[in-house]
This record gives C-alpha cells, sequence and structure tokens, in this order.
C-alpha cells in the first residue's frame, strides 16, 4: 500500500502538467461527464470526439435526453456500437428527472442506481463533477496499478477489480480525487501502454513502479485468455427497387436487438428462399463481395448480394431513398460496408 501512496502526489503533479486536452475536461458538468464517459467504453478517445460535439449539441441537457425520441439517440449513437448503453443512458436520464428532480445526484451509492451506471462510471462522475473520494478503475487503471505492484491477479475477473476499487479508495485524496483518477486513465492511456509496451523512460512514477525495476513490465497485467468467438454465417441483401432500398428490423432480444439493418438470413437456407419469407417474390440476384463482422463474443460471415427486385409484396420491410436512410435510421457498423458496396452497383 506504501508504494501506491507514494505514487499520488507525483502522478498528480505530471496530470496537471501533462494533461491532453479533451473537450469533456473543460466541463464539471456531471451530464456531460457521463456522457464521454459511457461513449469512451470500449471506443478510441479521437473517434469520441465529433460524437461527444454531435450528441451534446443535439442533446445538451439531461432532460433533452430523457425526452428524445429512440431514433434520434439511436442515430446520433450509430457507428459506436454496443446501443444498449445508450438506450440505457436515456433510462437513467428519466430516472434523474423523476427522481432527482434533473440534478445528477452528488452522491455514489445514488449514481449507482441509475441504469446502466456501474462503480467505474460512478467513480468517474463522482470523483470529477462533485469531488467525491470514490476510484474508477478501468482497465488502464488496472494495467498501471499491477504493474506498480508487480500484482499476478488475473485482472478479467470481478474479483480483482473489486479489491482494487477497495485498495485504491484508502488512497484516494480529499481534495483532487478527479485528478488522480484522471491522472491514472491517463498514464495508461498515453505512457503505461498495453501489450508490453510501457513507455518507461517518460513515466513519472517509474521510481516507485515494481515491475520496471525488476525489468518485468511485460509480464503484468495478468489477463485470462478470451474464450473464442462464436461463428455465424449469414447472406446479406442490398435489395433494390427503383430508388428504394429495404432495411428492416431485428428482433426485440439478441445481438443488435431493435436496430435497423440490411434484409438478412442464416446461411443454411437458399437465397431466393429467405428473400421469399421477407415479400421478396422476384429479383435477380448479383453476388457483392463477401463481408466479415467482429463483435465481442460472435463472428459474423457474411455472402453479400445486390438484389433488383422486380416483384414484392407487403412484408415487415421498410423501402427507403438514400437520403431518407441515412438521415433518419441508425445502420449497425456490421453492415455497413455492404450498404457502401450496394450503392456503388446502383451507379450507371
Amino acid at each position: 500500500m506504501e508504494r501506491l501512496k507514494n505514487i499520488v502526489e507525483p502522478l498528480v503533479q505530471w496530470y496537471q502538467k501533462n494533461k491532453r486536452d479533451l473537450p469533456w475536461r473543460r466541463t464539471k458538468d456531471p451530464y456531460h461527464i457521463w456522457v464521454s464517459e459511457i461513449m469512451l467504453q470500449q471506443t478510441r478517445v479521437e473517434a469520441v470526439k465529433p460524437y461527444y460535439e454531435r450528441f451534446l449539441q443535439t442533446l445538451p441537457t439531461v432532460k433533452d435526453l430523457a425526452e428524445a425520441d429512440e431514433e434520434t439517440i439511436l442515430k446520433l449513437w450509430e457507428g459506436l456500437g454496443y446501443y444498449s448503453r445508450v438506450r440505457n443512458m436515456q433510462k437513467a436520464a428519466i430516472q434523474v428527472m423523476e427522481e432527482y428532480g434533473g440534478q445528477f445526484p452528488a452522491d455514489q451509492k445514488a449514481l449507482l442506481k441509475l441504469k446502466g451506471i456501474g462503480p467505474y462510471t460512478a467513480g468517474a462522475v463522482g470523483s470529477i463533477a462533485f469531488g467525491l473520494p470514490i476510484p474508477a478503475v478501468d482497465g488502464n487503471v488496472l494495467r498501471v496499478i499491477s504493474r506498480i505492484t508487480a500484482d499476478a491477479s488475473d485482472i478479467s475477473l470481478q474479483a480483482t477489480k473489486k479489491e482494487w476499487e477497495e485498495r485504491l479508495t484508502e488512497i484516494m485524496p480529499v481534495d483532487f480525487p478527479g485528478d488522480l483518477n484522471q491522472a491514472l486513465m491517463e498514464l495508461g492511456a498515453t505512457v503505461c501502454l498495453p501489450n508490453g509496451t510501457p513507455k518507461c523512460g517518460i513515466c513519472p512514477v517509474r521510481k516507485y513502479c515494481e515491475a520496471y525495476q525488476k525489468n518485468q513490465t511485460t509480464l503484468y497485467p495478468v489477463k485470462a485468455e478470451k474464450k473464442a468467438r462464436t461463428q455465424e454465417y449469414l447472406n446479406v441483401f442490398f435489395c433494390v427497387d427503383g430508388s428504394k432500398i429495404a432495411i428492416g428490423k431485428r428482433p426485440k432480444k439478441g445481438l443488435l436487438s431493435g436496430l435497423w439493418e440490411l434484409p438478412n438470413g442464416n446461411r443454411e437456407m437458399a437465397p431466393p428462399a429467405i428473400l421469399q419469407e421477407m415479400g421478396i417474390l422476384k429479383a435477380e440476384l448479383i453476388p457483392m463481395k463477401g463481408q466479415k463482422h467482429i463483435f465481442t463474443h460472435v463472428e459474423w460471415h457474411m455472402d453479400c448480394y445486390f438484389v433488383k427486385v422486380s416483384e414484392r409484396t407487403d412484408s415487415n420491410l421498410l423501402w427507403l431513398t438514400k437520403e431518407e436512410a441515412e438521415a433518419n435510421y441508425a445502420l449497425p457498423s456490421a453492415f455497413k460496408k455492404i450498404w457502401q458496396e450496394g450503392f456503388k452497383c446502383m451507379e450507371p
């Protein structure tokens, strides 16, 4: 514990002098900080910046988010993935409006009761916006402290994360907890890098780092290998009828639940049979380049077809122009390349 106590002051000083100028660091508004933290989960900082600015330009307050229609929030989130996060954000925004009078609660337990907010997000919002002395432990932080203490606990285990939350709580400074949390995150993001390539030469706390002193930085953190992803094989269709293109809605449960998609079906069924079930009675099928998309636990292998429709009947498909679809409907990243290739096929 003494080793961790020693890093607090030099690390915070380093952060205050060297922190990146990021838009969410220019505010203490808990709503804005919360939006950034949810967006930054498993997404690069540079990729988040335009999403963050567009989201807050459209929905500048928690009240705006609570009252927005679902298509608006999904469209604003388009490309970030993990759409359940933005749906949970809206549910949490409604809680804030109904239970806390439109003001985020400056209390750890109350923050944890909001939909989609776990210990990390509660720690980040609580410490940065309200100065609560609670840690925010994410992958970057776990990597940093595993190396500093040469701790071989498996960081993929919830028990390890919980233990570090408890240990870091003991060293949280009362005056600047948000700076310490952000300093640990910043160090992990810019210096104490993953995959065995930390920039120890510029680390402000290397003299306190046990892994560095033992020349064992490549051994930490310890993390169990991920299970192999499930492989799924699909036929995906870019269906065109004149100037209209078909999109459909996914089931309310499961992967990409309730989102819009290009028509598709399991590859075990022949493409014409899949189209028949969707109400496309006559069509010319032209093979397009196959695509692959990797989710956290699933990998899609997609055979893709450009479909010139000559006869169709009523179905659950929605037929839209390119402009209508792109302005109003969020299409998951899994279908983006097929969408782009489809329009190339439409060109004369």
